[in-house]
């Protein structure tokens, strides 16, 4: 008994995967989307296969199994497909995938529509990264901006806004007119304007 084998635990073990994370991404999601295609191909042949047994009344699934035909992208779609997937984040594939697989619950499309179906999710995840992004950027932005000098924060507390300066007529304003001044305190002295009569 040799025991080279044994001792090949002891040497680097090659790296998972020599890809980058876009092509990561890529792969897996298109996965994904062969996947489900193949998923609504089985379902949509068993719809069949339910409705020729009501229409005939009869099973005759045990004995000769018909090939079934595979759809399959044309090469134009598969690029524009695999064009869309290479633009998501690393970061947003999970939800993407997530996303995809309830959307096919929900609606349960023909296998010609799937393609579609995943096009839509891949644009809806674009256009949340792009909101995302925008906000990032004015978050950035904000948190980044200089701050006001020492002169207009100065500025700021010798401004003072006078209440009665507006045109505005107010039902206070005319109450505060009419109404006599409060008597004051034998401590304060009183100062009064001369009235004319």
């Amino acid at each position: 008994m040799s025991l080279i084998p044994w001792l090949r635990w002891n040497e680097t073990s090659p790296r998972l995967s020599s890809q980058s994370p876009a092509e990561m991404v890529l792969e897996t999601l298109m996965m994904e989307l062969a996947g489900q295609m193949r998923e609504a191909e089985r379902q949509q042949w068993e719809r069949n296969n339910v409705g020729r047994k009501i229409r005939t009344g009869v099973d005759y699934s045990w004995l000769a199994s018909t090939p079934r035909p595979t759809y399959d992208l044309s090469p134009g779609e598969r690029l524009q497909l695999e064009g869309v997937c290479a633009k998501i984040h690393p970061s947003y594939c999970g939800s993407t995938i997530l996303r995809f697989r309830q959307l096919m619950a929900e609606h349960q499309p023909e296998v010609q529509d799937v393609a579609r179906l995943f096009l839509s999710v891949l644009q809806e995840v674009l256009e949340k990264m792009k909101q995302e992004e925008e906000a990032h950027k004015l978050t950035r932005q904000w948190s980044l901006r200089p701050r006001g000098s020492l002169a207009l924060a100065t500025f700021k507390t010798r401004a003072r806004i006078s209440p009665f300066a507006s045109d505005i007529r107010t039902i206070s304003e005319d109450v505060e007119r009419d109404t006599p001044p409060p008597p004051r305190t034998w401590s304060m002295p009183e100062f009064r304007s001369p009235q004319a009569d």
